[in-house]
């Protein structure tokens, strides 16, 4: 007679998908829970981490041509110009427009109360309209924009700590792909997905920027042409929200919408729209979420769902760094495990999205 084999103590067992899945979401939510209340440093950590990564080619270069510690001391000055070029552009940008409303206080007033009227003649109850007449005050809104530039301004301390980040990050890129290559003999698929998440951020960058440049000089022609005030200000806006997927350059159009409406009227405003919505659907909606989905391997709904929940978790920054914060991620639990390889044409703007080999940086 024979006996069933007694199961060994050390044999695993196999937990029920619905456990795995709870344990799984909960872990998210505590995981998630954890970087928002470490926004603070984990913002300005991955920011300064994507410009260490963007600027290692122009290290690789330069090292060909100079001595290794010159090479670091100018790639630090080329970040450190970055940051503060940009940090200088958003801070002009929204003094200019603060400095620009005070001076279309009486415009801003005949131009609601022909809005009144016109809202009278519709049929509109009249303690409706007051209601929101006394919603719109162009001093209220000018407080708004002071108050955000203060509030830019009092950004300070993470601009400093932003640049000492980058500075270290920066020094310890010269050492860093060495430090890889050991580590590939032990972790090959980690290394590879991490290689792969630095070349990818890179290809994102620059689709970004190529095509944010195209839609500044073309939207800065169109103010200029309708007679817009100060529109290379505007274009300059422009370029740096398309960076924001989705929804950038509707924070890039509102200064240059409103100022239309407020110097010659709704026609000019409905201009303004109509120009900043045609470039924004050819460009923007139609060309480059393929050119962007197609270089980092993420759909274009998984890009927009990206930017909504990390603009929630870290804020402005994660708005800005959703899709290179989306491929660490991917990078990480995806990429670099072959049980989670098969997720990768799921999430990807193509079918075939092959695993690639390991990025050699």
């Amino acid at each position: 007679m024979t006996h069933a084999p007694t199961p060994s103590p050390r044999s695993s067992v196999a937990l029920p998908r619905s456990v795995v899945l709870l344990v799984g979401a909960a872990a998210a939510v505590i995981t998630a829970a954890g970087v928002q209340s470490a926004r603070g440093i984990l913002g300005p950590l991955f920011l300064a981490l994507v410009l260490a990564i963007v600027v290692h080619p122009l290290r690789l270069w330069l090292e060909r041509r100079m001595p290794g510690w010159l090479a670091s001391t100018l790639c630090i000055l080329s970040v450190y110009l970055l940051v503060v070029g940009i940090a200088a552009a958003i801070v002009v940008a929204i003094a200019r427009f603060a400095t620009l409303l005070p001076a279309y206080e009486d415009d801003f007033v005949a131009t609601v109360e022909d809005a009144t009227r016109w809202l009278h003649d519709l049929g509109v109850h009249p303690d409706d309209v007051q209601r929101l007449v006394d919603s719109f005050d162009l001093a209220r809104l000018a407080g708004v924009v002071g108050s955000t530039l203060s509030g830019v301004a009092g950004l300070a301390s993470s601009l400093v700590f932003l640049l000492a980040l980058c500075l270290f990050l920066t020094v310890d890129g010269r050492s860093f792909p060495a430090q890889l290559h050991t580590a590939r003999a032990d972790r090959p698929s980690l290394v590879g997905a991490l290689g792969h998440f630095a070349s990818g951020t890179r290809r994102y960058l620059l689709v970004s920027t190529v095509f944010g440049l195209v839609v500044a000089i073309l939207d800065t022609i169109a103010l200029y042409l309708m007679d817009v005030p100060v529109p290379l200000l505007w274009g300059l806006l422009a370029f740096l929200t398309n960076y924001i997927p989705n929804i950038g350059f509707v924070i890039g159009l509102v200064p240059p919408a409103l100022l239309a409406l407020l110097d010659s009227g709704p026609g000019l405003m409905l201009a303004v729209i109509a120009v900043y919505c045609v470039l924004n659907l050819i460009i923007q909606s139609g060309i480059q979420p393929k050119v962007v989905g197609d270089a980092v391997g993420l759909s274009t709904t998984l890009t927009f769902v990206s930017l909504v929940f990390w603009s929630w978790i870290i804020g402005p920054v994660g708005a800005i760094m959703a899709v290179p914060l989306t491929l660490l991620v991917k990078a990480l639990l995806v990429d670099a495990d072959d049980e989670t390889r098969w997720l990768r044409p799921l999430i990807a703007n193509k079918a075939d999205d092959p695993v690639a080999s390991p990025a050699p940086d």
